[in-house]
């Protein structure tokens, strides 16, 4: 079954700096625009940013705007989501997604997502 998995969650300080990564099993990242979500305690789960397959444009959710980058590493077959500048308000568990595009009003929602990782904590606490 294809699968992606994320890693680089962590407890952090506000103000404070990580990178997550997405990696995939038995198939390429490349070929999929990918989804970083996430999903707060009681909260439905949000699109924070997206990169799409072909020209590597991004979106980003207003509320990461200007602190979040999302990035390719081809050769490696990861997607990273480096996150800085982090609040309180960003504590989530994150997923990556594979999805055919990051166009439209729907990318930041869970509709036409292929596949799913299973996610990885981030809390951003003093």
């Amino acid at each position: 079954q294809l699968q992606l998995v994320e890693s680089g969650g962590g407890l952090v300080q506000p103000g404070g700096s990580l990178r997550l990564s997405c990696a995939a099993s038995k198939f390429h990242l490349d070929n999929y625009a990918i989804t970083w979500f996430r999903q707060a305690p009681g909260k439905e789960r949000e699109g924070v940013s997206c990169i799409s397959r072909s020209d590597e444009s991004t979106r980003y959710a207003d509320s990461v705007k200007g602190r979040f980058t999302i990035s390719r590493d081809n050769a490696r077959n990861l997607v990273y989501l480096q996150m800085n500048s982090l609040k309180p308000e960003d504590t989530a568990v994150y997923y990556c997604a594979a999805r055919g595009t990051c166009l439209g009003l729907l990318w930041s929602t869970v509709y036409g997502v292929n596949y799913w990782g299973k996610g990885t904590l981030v809390t951003v606490s003093s």
